[in-house]
């Protein structure tokens, strides 16, 4: 299933390469993604993605308003996780989207959090469990019927949605780990990568993933990567912009640090330090969620200002540039991390101006999920 359906009256002609994060960090307003999608449709962003967190962002649901709402968006969970629904009802969940949206959806998986999982009770995610689940969402996409499985993700007597079907469902990986990586190189259709990646962690990340796939047996060039670039114009104010960048990455060392300073190659004593901060130990949630501004405005002096570089900032012609830049370190997509469509307007505008001709002719799929439409 593709879809056919026309752009919006007025729509400016969509950028399939870039693609915008819906209730981007902390939101207590889910039906903002409605308009955030139609905006996002107006201006032509190519894809929305929806990150999930357990209050009231339910990927799910946010999946199918914005599906509701728009005609030519790609859709990706980015992400959910395999182990929180049965593997029939995340199925199912693609399939009603990939239908609903004439073919525009993509299920994005994820590992979660180690710590999230032990306070709810629930394995932590291993890549046989991602392999496991991967192949038997694939399986009930094309009609086949699951019995007797036994396996990392689970013990399941019999598992069946439509003998009929042969749904080509795109499955994304979010990936920051060289084994991770790998690993989606192996098995996904796309990979979303991490905010604030260095352009050498970036570079190093594609190749480790187009490695994964060539080991597998795959063609490199047939799964798509998303890069992940925090984008923030000088147009917003001083508090936003402070959310966005310095709070949204001490946000991220509070879950991963260590991770993140192993992939961007940085210096650990200075992830030890922000930790050791009177400031940032006081937090009692996610800081990009509670911090004041003062608050925010202290962390903002305590991160390196290298770790804060690997972001897209300035006008929007800045910004604009740092987009392409990440087309030309070997992504084939970019996600325009923590704005709205509204703050990204004058971004998209100016890419457009700098927008690489390689790019523009590589034509890619309205589904984020695929490099080339399957059957095409």
């Amino acid at each position: 299933m593709t879809t056919d359906a026309a752009p919006l009256a007025g729509a400016s002609p969509a950028l399939t390469e870039l693609g915008f994060y819906a209730l981007a960090g902390h939101s207590d307003s889910p039906r903002d993604c409605i308009d955030q999608a139609r905006d996002a449709e107006a201006i032509g962003l190519g894809s929305a993605f929806i990150s999930e967190r357990f209050n009231v962002k339910d990927a799910g649901v946010l999946s199918g308003a914005i599906g509701a709402a728009t005609e030519t968006p790609g859709i990706a969970t980015g992400a959910t996780n395999h182990n929180t629904r049965h593997v029939m009802v995340t199925a199912t969940m693609a399939t009603t989207m990939h239908r609903l949206t004439g073919g525009r959806f993509g299920l994005g998986l994820g590992r979660g959090f180690g710590f999230l999982n032990d306070i709810m009770g629930l394995r932590h995610v291993t890549s046989a469990q991602l392999v496991d689940a991967i192949g038997i969402y694939r399986r009930l996409w094309h009609g086949e019927m699951v019995a007797g499985h036994q396996g990392p993700a689970g013990s399941y007597p019999l598992l069946m949605q439509d003998p009929t079907f042969d749904e080509h469902i795109p499955v994304l990986l979010t990936a920051m780990g060289p084994k991770t990586l790998e690993l989606a190189g192996s098995i996904a259709d796309g990979v979303i990568l991490h905010t604030f990646f260095s352009d050498e962690a970036l570079a190093r990340c594609v190749a480790t993933i187009r490695r994964g796939a060539e080991e597998a047996g795959r063609d490199p060039a047939s799964v798509r990567i998303w890069s992940v670039l925090a984008t923030v114009t000088d147009d917003i104010d001083e508090d936003l912009r402070l959310r966005k960048l310095a709070g949204r990455l001490a946000t991220y060392c509070q879950a991963y640090g260590d991770l993140m300073v192993s992939v961007n190659g940085w210096d650990p004593a200075d992830l030890d330090r922000l930790r050791a901060d009177e400031v940032v130990a006081s937090m009692t949630g996610a800081i990009d969620a509670v911090a004041t501004t003062e608050q925010l405005a202290h962390i903002d002096t305590v991160i390196p200002d290298e770790w804060l570089a690997a972001s897209a900032t300035g006008s929007a012609a800045d910004c604009a540039a740092r987009v392409a830049g990440q087309l030309e370190l070997g992504a084939d997509s970019v996600i325009l991390h923590g704005a709205t469509p509204g703050e990204l307007a004058s971004v998209v505008e100016a890419y457009r101006a700098v927008r690489p001709a390689a790019v523009a002719a590589a034509d890619l799929p309205a589904n984020p999920g695929w490099i080339a439409t399957p059957g095409s």
